[in-house]
């Protein structure tokens, strides 16, 4: 099961274009029905999975990422840092028009990236850009170079998941063997270490703090669980819901600690223009872009087509209403549900972040890999199905517009939703009382 594992990640990652959907489906799925296997079989074999998914992710090594052209803009923000130019003041279409301007590969760089990255300024928090010029810096000029730095810092922080998170979950009273429905899941190690997105080094530094919280140690926590907030933002929406488990006056303290750390991570980079361009950016993803949405598709078929709504103009009212229904999701559970123990705490996180996702009008695959890792530390495995389901928004890739087959994105979150409802009913024993009642 390894070997052939390694022989389709290798077709994987060398000899797959993404627009051809039947190969890459045929992959994932193949990947996926052997990562179950394997967490059948050898689940509480700790050494022999660690080495596996080590060797699976190395196999990536040397492969320029084939499903995301994200990458040449990590490399762009991480040479422009190296050259003393802040990545958040200028987008790339201004400084590619000024005759003085240079960094390693500029032009490579700048046609990778796309239209759409090239005409914004850059997105991804303080943490993140400094991961960016420490890669390139190590990469030497190179494109690859700066790949290869950044996967293995990549790679660095699934083996930092593992050591954390298996002890997270002994503080939770859970088997550690869980852990490894991450490390091994495909998704995963195409999404991360294959294509190069950081929601792995925010999940690292997110459990190393939750791991620290839940032992006590919540002052300790407090910088690292900033760090995990300015790899990517997605751990602020659970801020709130520290303050009935931590009590009034430690939840003060660490949200003190916690934005002073954010405030220094953010401090080489701050200027007077730096607030209004990255509000612009992050603004982008609410009211422009839709990606595999859920119940978002839904309510725009219904809009469009019984009530001729403007697409452009549901799609900004739309992720307007999201950001009021999150909010008010997140001070009913930080004000009303319990948090005494730790597992309290982590459900309704992932209460949190499933419905945001649900809702959300862009779900890019690699998103759920934060999911994932969050749900495992729950009694809710929905999240495993979810990976392995959300291949078919994979379709996408294969049109030259992009355009998504609604009747996939159906079939995919019909899975979800339908495994979701039995997980609820299964956990809360719902049956059960029905049963008791009548």
């Amino acid at each position: 099961m390894v070997l052939g594992s390694l022989i389709f990640y290798a077709v994987f990652a060398y000899d797959l274009n993404r627009e051809d959907f039947p190969k890459l489906i045929s992959l994932a799925l193949a990947l996926f029905f052997l990562f179950f296997k394997l967490m059948q079989f050898e689940k509480w074999n700790f050494n022999f999975l660690l080495v596996t998914g080590i060797v699976f992710r190395l196999v990536f090594l040397v492969a320029l990422p084939n499903l995301s052209q994200d990458f040449y803009r990590f490399i762009w923000d991480g040479e422009l840092i190296n050259q003393g130019i802040n990545p958040y003041l200028y987008t790339p279409n201004e400084l590619v028009e000024n005759s003085k301007f240079q960094i390693p590969n500029s032009g490579i760089l700048h046609e990778g990236m796309g239209s759409l990255s090239a005409r914004n300024f850059s997105n991804y928090p303080p943490v993140n850009q400094f991961i960016f010029a420490i890669s390139t810096f190590l990469g030497f000029g190179s494109v690859l170079g700066s790949v290869i730095s950044m996967r293995l810092l990549i790679i660095a922080a699934d083996i930092g998941i593992v050591y954390f998170g298996r002890k997270l979950l002994q503080n939770l009273n859970q088997s550690s063997h869980l852990i490894f429905w991450y490390f091994l899941n495909p998704l995963v190690i195409i999404e991360l270490t294959g294509n190069l997105h950081f929601e792995g080094v925010m999940l690292f530094f997110f459990v190393w703090a939750t791991y620290l919280i839940s032992s006590g140690n919540y002052k300790k926590a407090a910088p690292i669980y900033a760090a995990s907030i300015m790899v990517k933002l997605v751990p602020a929406l659970f801020l709130p819901l520290f303050l009935r488990y931590l009590g009034l006056k430690k939840s003060i303290f660490f949200y003190a600690l916690v934005g002073l750390s954010g405030f220094l991570f953010l401090l080489p980079f701050y200027n007077a223009q730096f607030i209004g361009n990255y509000s612009q950016t992050i603004g982008l993803w609410f009211s422009n872009f839709e990606f595999n949405a859920g119940i978002y598709n839904l309510i725009k078929q219904v809009a469009v087509h019984y009530f001729e709504v403007k697409p452009w103009i549901l799609i900004k009212e739309y992720g307007t209403l999201v950001k009021i229904m999150a909010i008010a999701l997140i001070l009913v559970l930080a004000l009303f549900r319990k948090h005494e123990k730790p597992a309290q705490l982590m459900s309704s996180m992932l209460i949190v972040l499933t419905a945001y996702y649900f809702l959300s009008s862009t779900i890019h695959p690699w998103y759920l890999t934060f999911l994932l890792g969050l749900s495992l530390f729950t009694n809710y495995r929905f999240t495993i199905l979810w990976t392995a389901s959300i291949i078919l928004s994979y379709y996408a890739y294969s049109q030259p517009d992009f355009k998504e087959n609604l009747w996939l994105l159906f079939v995919e979150y019909l899975l979800v939703f339908g495994y979701l409802g039995y997980e609820i009913v299964k956990n809360h024993n719902i049956i059960v009382a029905i049963r008791k009642k009548w």
